[in-house]
């Protein structure tokens, strides 16, 4: 969780850089590096943890949304 939310900090600061220098190949650069980690931060998260949205949930035979345990509880871990 701790990676994706790091992630998700460089990308936020990166589009308000983007906001202003739209055409910086540097930036955008990172951009889409960052995004690509951020996504499989994710992925790898879901993987063991369970979905972080409603949206990531599996409807494989049962709504996974909300089970847990979660990562913060001593199960989880």
């Amino acid at each position: 969780m701790r990676m994706i939310q790091k992630y998700d900090f460089a990308l936020y600061d990166l589009m308000l850089y983007l906001d202003t220098h739209p055409r910086c190949q540097e930036a955008m650069g990172l951009f889409d590096s960052y995004r690509a980690k951020r996504r499989e931060a994710v992925q790898e998260y879901v993987k063991r943890f369970g979905p972080l949205k409603a949206l990531q949930s599996s409807t494989d035979g049962r709504w996974n949304w909300g089970a847990g345990p979660y990562p913060w509880e001593k199960e989880a871990n």
